[in-house]
């Protein structure tokens, strides 16, 4: 099952200066911590293996996404290219978040993606370690929401 909804720019094949436009997207969506706004960069077949956690369709990426972020408290991301192909584009990231006793957390991530012709995301494997970090030692403090674009990114920050 393909999906039939309005194509979702840039689309494959993609260029170096898509792929990294690409990217960007996907970082500001899932920034803005709207689980119904990111599920629709995503078929409706879409196939996720997060973790341990398979993901069948865009329905269950919503709601993995709802949970995500009630439990990942002011959760701010940082994606980077790490390589494309022609539909595929491979990232690795890090996100801060905290959870409801005041732990802090960085989440060190690799991801790779396979888009449909319309530019939506059919496949996401993602692989993420979590990394308890002092209060102190958070490097994302810009407000929720979009990563300012002079905000540092991860080879800057030397992540």
């Amino acid at each position: 099952m393909s999906s039939t909804v309005e194509p979702r720019p840039p689309l494959p094949p993609f260029t170096r200066e898509t792929a990294l436009e690409k990217v960007r997207l996907a970082e500001d969506g899932w920034n803005s911590r709207d689980p119904q706004r990111v599920s629709l960069a995503y078929t409706l077949d879409t196939q996720w293996r997060n973790r341990a956690e398979f993901v069948h369709d865009r329905e269950q990426a919503k709601a993995f996404l709802t949970r995500k972020w009630a439990k990942e408290l002011d959760y701010r991301l940082i994606k980077e290219l790490w390589a494309f192909t022609d539909n595929r584009i491979a990232v690795r990231y890090a996100y801060e978040w905290h959870d409801d006793s005041g732990n802090w957390f960085r989440s060190y991530g690799n991801e790779n993606w396979e888009f449909d012709d319309n530019g939506l995301m059919a496949k996401r494997f993602a692989c993420i370690n979590d990394l308890p970090i002092k209060e102190s030692e958070r490097k994302y403090h810009w407000p929720l929401g979009r990563r300012p674009d002079d905000h540092p990114g991860l080879s800057d920050l030397g992540l």
